[in-house]
């Protein structure tokens, strides 16, 4: 009697169970397991060494090794994103990337120094690679970027969600950032596709780097592939909460925005952009509030 009160129920999703092909879009779970293999491929820091005699034995990760396990499974997964597009698979692509990742190791590096210089609560550089969610987030971005500056499909987007979902921070993959950004606390971080960052700047937790307004099309569809969002140039620092939208705004070299400014204007190299003042009143609790 069961069985037949579940067929029944289910005859009425019947119209979503047959409608559409299977796209098979990457794994979530290889993506994941990729970014692991990535990581640990530019911060050998991260791999597992020989056994110390405290807990299972697990054999030791040779930089080789991750190397050719990560090769294998970027190209697998650049594969599925193309298919799942409707696209060709380009093999090239995967060639132009492989290439270009010693490079964005450097750099990532270099963000690492940067975190370190940056916060007076951090131990020592492993702490960061191993805890810090401005790094883990920027990581993924490097590579998302040039995924998309490439023109691998899907990929990218997928990568950028997966550093959101971990880290809080969302960054579109067509983002432009320079070297040694740091982003401290992060959670609440949004950087929007057509935003860019120079170098060494500096963003805490709640910025957003948004779009003023959305142009529209003679139809009425959005219009895509415009400026939208701000340019930071070099040395700048966002602090906490701020937000600074549209694509013709520019927030000059070494200038400072204070936390929880709303700015829709550019500001000259070299100024603090501050918001009200408050009126604060300090009051006795004794008799209650």
């Amino acid at each position: 009697m069961h069985e037949d009160r579940i067929s029944a129920l289910s005859a009425l999703l019947e119209p979503l169970a047959v409608r559409g092909e299977p796209a098979s879009p990457p794994s979530d779970d290889r993506l994941a397991e990729a970014l692991v293999l990535l990581r640990k491929l530019i911060f050998p820091q991260l791999r597992r060494g020989s056994a110390t005699g405290r807990g299972p034995s697990r054999p030791a990760e040779s930089g080789p090794e991750l190397a050719r396990s990560f090769a294998a499974l970027f190209e697998a997964l650049a594969q599925d994103a193309y298919h799942a597009s409707g696209l060709p698979f380009d093999q090239a692509v995967v060639e132009r990337f492989l290439t270009a990742v010693p490079a964005i190791a450097s750099r990532l590096e270099s963000d690492v120094h940067a975190a370190y210089r940056g916060d007076p609560a951090a131990q020592n550089e492993l702490e960061i690679m191993v805890c810090y969610p401005g790094v883990r987030a920027l990581f993924v971005h490097r590579f998302a970027h040039l995924l998309d500056s490439l023109g691998v499909p899907l990929l990218p987007r997928m990568m950028s969600e997966h550093a959101h979902r971990e880290t809080g921070i969302d960054i579109h993959p067509s983002a432009r950032i320079g070297d040694e950004l740091f982003i401290d606390h992060g959670t609440g971080v949004v950087i929007g596709q057509t935003a860019v960052i120079g170098d060494r700047c500096r963003i805490y937790q709640g910025v957003t780097l948004g779009a003023k307004n959305f142009e529209r099309e003679p139809d009425g569809s959005l219009r895509r592939g415009y400026r939208r969002h701000p340019t930071l140039e070099d040395d700048v620092t966002v602090y906490a909460g701020a937000t600074i939208l549209g694509g013709d705004t520019v927030i000059g070299r070494g200038a400072v925005v204070a936390g929880g400014v709303f700015l829709t204007q550019s500001v000259p190299a070299g100024h603090l952009v501050t918001g009200p003042k408050l009126q604060l009143r300090v009051l006795s609790m004794e008799g209650g509030i």
